[in-house]
């Protein structure tokens, strides 16, 4: 499987003022993770574009910023709906962490009996945590990505899980 060098982060949501801000509902962690990149890049015409970031901050869920590029609201008006990306390289994981990205397609399989229930489709977070959502041959199923279903993930091999009876039948 060939790895991007980039990792979406985010998605230009409206402008913001009328300099050439833009608005972006953060794809990361938290929205400071994204206000703290120091170059965003979007893919144009199917070539990805560096744009430096001269100002940035968190405001609500959204992060407001400013690109040296852009520099008028009739050219960040283009911009709006795009995706934003960063190198994954501008990003630290720790012992355990992964990018959703790279769990996408991965097997879901039971660490016990090496059974494989499906596909990672999509990861889905409404709160505390992540929920998994698998594709099975009996259509999708729900499993929270907690340490009491999820037991060990090998980008390799796939997600090994430990789910109750009937979660994932």
């Amino acid at each position: 499987m060939s790895v991007s060098p980039y990792i979406e982060c985010g998605k230009i949501v409206n402008t913001h003022g009328c300099n050439g801000g833009l608005k972006l509902e953060s794809w990361c962690n938290a929205p400071h993770d994204l206000a703290a990149l120091k170059t965003l890049f979007m893919e144009i015409n199917g070539v990805m574009e560096p744009y430096k970031v001269i100002k940035a901050s968190v405001f609500k869920q959204f992060v407001l910023v400013t690109l040296k590029q852009v520099d008028s609201m009739d050219l960040a008006l283009t911009f709006k709906g795009k995706t934003v990306f960063a190198k994954r390289s501008d990003f630290k994981l720790s012992d355990g962490e992964y990018f959703i990205a790279d769990l996408i397609g991965l097997s879901v399989i039971d660490e016990q009996s090496g059974r494989v229930y499906g596909t990672l489709r999509e990861t889905i977070n409404r709160g505390a945590s992540d929920i998994y959502v698998v594709q099975t041959e009996n259509g999708e199923r729900m499993l929270p990505a907690v340490p009491e279903f999820v037991k060990r993930i090998d980008l390799q091999k796939g997600i090994f899980v430990q789910p109750i009876e009937g979660m994932l039948d």
